[in-house]
């Protein structure tokens, strides 16, 4: 079996980044092209906006409920079945003309989308050995910031050249060669057991998880408060035609970090945890100082940096908090990670409508405070004696 090797299963993961590729790209790529999608349907981009929280809504309802539904169900064909979600889902979002039914078809990518993730990390975890489990997690999510950096300013460039429309097709259709793909070169794995199985409430209460669950809903909150809504915010700074060079520089500083994340994370969760924080932080300052495109364009870069291995450190601390129930927990961080992403267009809508761009760093600013303090902070589980029962706990690794 491969994980008895002391080499990666580097083609397996690879596949599972190729599948959280075509996740993010569906997820995200409505944030560079929201002009073109409301003028497409007739309707605002604050309420174009909501393509991208309806997707979210999906995710966070179907993660924990279809992981539970599923646990005894073989591991490649839920995978599959939720990537042929995608190609459903983006053909009937480039075909349709209804606003509506938009909307419906986001829904179900959100929903496939929910599933992917709560088996992602477990899936990963599972490939590698256990003392290369934080490298295998970060090859595993090197698709989030590939798609960040290649895809959705590829996928902008073209919606700006060829229609929104083409753009969608074209994910359609990515979707369709990557499940022929998992198909050849995926490992199988089963389910759990009924007796393996711990309860939801069980898993909510071990050391560690419910504060890095805040710690998620904190900083991706405050993520896509901006990411959602760059397009206004570029356009407050006075760079409008620049939407896909700016995504181009966050996605490049956002694989950067991943790589880095995947070198240190097995031994230094807690320090990347600060640092993320400390640059996407400092980001969000830039972008609210008003300053001209050099500071927009360290902005990006600063915010990808903190950004990009956000999945692999919040993923992966889950995972150690959790242990035996990773699947469970992962689940709950898919579900947060989804209410964030709805939240932030929802909250980014509301601030944009009432207040204009500039009050979306602020937002982001405060609710980086907020991940801060529950980072730094010892927050004891209750009902819980052992004095491990921190957000440390799950945070550090031991040397």
């Amino acid at each position: 079996m491969t994980s008895a090797s002391d080499r990666l299963p580097l083609s397996g993961l690879v596949a599972l980044a190729a599948a959280g590729f075509v996740t993010i790209l569906t997820e995200a790529l409505p944030a560079g092209l929201l002009p073109q999608i409301g003028r497409s349907f007739g309707v605002s981009e604050a309420l174009a906006g909501q393509w991208v929280s309806v997707f979210a809504l999906g995710s966070l309802l179907a993660a924990i409920p279809l992981t539970a539904a599923t646990r005894q169900w073989r591991r490649r064909p839920l995978l599959i079945g939720a990537i042929a979600g995608f190609a459903v889902a983006n053909l009937l979002t480039a075909m349709t003309h209804s606003f509506v039914v938009s909307l419906v078809a986001r829904f179900v990518g959100g929903v496939s989308a929910g599933l992917l993730w709560a088996l992602l990390a477990g899936y990963a975890l599972r490939m590698a050995p256990d003392r290369m489990a934080g490298r295998a997690m970060a090859v595993a999510m090197a698709g989030t910031p590939l798609a960040l950096c290649i895809g959705i300013p590829a996928g902008t460039m073209l919606g700006n050249l060829a229609g929104w429309r083409t753009a969608f097709v074209l994910l359609s259709a990515i979707a369709v060669v990557l499940a022929g793909w998992m198909a050849l070169r995926l490992p199988d794995f089963p389910g759990e057991y009924a007796v393996d199985r711990p309860s939801l409430g069980r898993v909510f209460v071990l050391p560690g998880v419910r504060p890095v669950l805040l710690l998620t809903l904190a900083f991706v909150l405050a993520h896509n408060v901006l990411y959602t809504y760059i397009a206004p915010v570029l356009a407050r700074a006075g760079m409008p035609a620049q939407i896909d060079r700016v995504l181009l520089a966050f996605g490049v500083a956002g694989l950067v970090s991943i790589v880095l994340t995947g070198m240190l994370v097995d031994r230094h969760l807690r320090l990347l945890t600060g640092i993320g924080i400390g640059l996407f932080a400092s980001a969000a300052m830039l972008l609210a100082a008003s300053v001209g495109p050099i500071g927009v364009y360290a902005a990006a870069v600063a915010w990808g940096l903190g950004f990009g291995g956000a999945a692999t450190v919040l993923q992966t601390a889950s995972a150690r908090a959790a242990g035996a129930a990773a699947d469970i927990a992962q689940a709950m961080i898919v579900t947060v990670w989804n209410l964030a992403i709805a939240g932030g267009a929802v909250l980014g809508g509301y601030l944009l409508d009432g207040s204009g761009a500039g009050a979306l760093p602020w937002a982001a600013l405060l609710l980086l405070a907020v991940a801060g303090i529950t980072a730094l902070k010892p927050v004891r589980s209750r009902g819980h004696d052992d004095p491990g029962s921190t957000i440390q706990t799950a945070l550090d690794f031991p040397d």
